[in-house]
């Protein structure tokens, strides 16, 4: 994993009785049996992507009346929607090939064979196996497969972190745009606090200097105390909000600092477990890493999945949202 893999050789598929292209969707899946004269051996069939559909998939093949080994099945590695029939296919002995999608989409492009954006069928994916250009694609391991699922989450985990924020502020600067005059950052915990109990210029001159103080002294006992507190409700009520639709927007606003929080804290716990992942790998391989912090750990894991697309001159990182190749 520390070490870039060398391309991968082109497939030969002039050993196999026959090629079988499989194209996945999420709901339904089809699948098209070639002859090596690229003449059809079967019928079409589409099948349900589910345990009834892989075992009719299965009876389909075997009307070609060979062994399992004498088939290669070729897939395009576009989602998670192929793992479980990759997986079954396998342990039924048939022969798989990944197909990476950029070596598939330009297969197809390169002989008008489909629109940019158009699905590829899977009787253009049996042709990529017998065209003697198909190349294997990657097929992770576990250690693999769950980092990229982590690094996946926590990329998810930080652009909402990132949105809330940026929300946060815009409610803020309708509400109460004097309170960052107190608090530089209203997504720091403290403030969210408040924001959470006063969560606009009214509430928070409603409220009044003593209930302000006890607030600060049971957010943060050390930093806050009754200056904080006059000094915030002073500015609430001179502000100069125009208190259009406060109410709904107040409930906006807390409801976001809900959100925020929750979602920090899950990205918290999903860093410890990459940092726990990485030393356990650390330890089996005898590997170095970054020590912390979190965000150097999370890059560190990014760039072990990236190594393997290398073998198909990626120059860009899909790693947290499209499958390895």
């Amino acid at each position: 994993m520390g070490q870039t893999e060398r391309p991968s050789s082109p497939v030969d598929a002039s050993s196999f009785q026959y090629v079988v292209g499989v194209d996945i969707g999420s709901q339904t899946c089809s699948c098209c049996a070639l002859k090596p004269d690229k003449s059809q051996a079967l019928k079409p069939l589409e099948f349900a992507n589910a345990p009834a559909g892989f075992t009719q998939v299965q009876e389909h093949l075997e009307h070609l009346g060979v062994p399992a080994n004498h088939l290669l099945i070729g897939l395009e590695a576009t989602s998670r929607y192929g793992e479980n029939l990759s997986r079954f296919l396998e342990s039924r002995g048939y022969q798989l090939c990944l197909l990476h999608p950029r070596q598939t989409h330009q297969f197809a492009q390169q002989r008008g064979l489909r629109a940019k954006t158009d699905q590829l069928d899977a009787s253009t994916i049996a042709r990529i196996l017998l065209s003697g250009e198909a190349r294997r694609g990657y097929v992770p391991t576990e250690l693999i497969a769950t980092y990229r699922e982590l690094v996946r989450l926590h990329s998810h985990f930080s652009d909402e972190v990132a949105r809330y924020k940026n929300e946060i502020h815009a409610e803020l600067f309708v509400l109460f745009p004097e309170f960052r005059q107190i608090f530089s950052d209203p997504c720091r915990p403290t403030a969210l606090g408040i924001l959470k109990r006063y969560p606009s210029a009214q509430a928070c001159a409603s409220a009044g200097v003593e209930a302000m103080t006890v607030t600060l002294h049971e957010l943060a006992p050390r930093h806050y105390g009754r200056k904080t507190a006059e000094q915030l409700v002073n500015l609430a009520q001179h502000s100069t909000s125009a208190g259009i639709a406060v109410s709904a927007r107040s409930s906006s606003l807390k409801i976001l600092c809900d959100q925020l929080e929750h979602t920090q804290s899950n990205l918290a716990h999903l860093e410890e477990e990459i940092e726990n992942l990485l030393d356990a790998d650390r330890v089996a391989n005898g590997k170095e890493r970054p020590s912390s912090p979190s965000e150097a750990a999370v890059d560190y894991a990014a760039s072990c999945i990236w190594q393997p697309c290398a073998r198909f001159g990626c120059r860009s990182r899909p790693l947290v949202s499209t499958t390895i190749g």
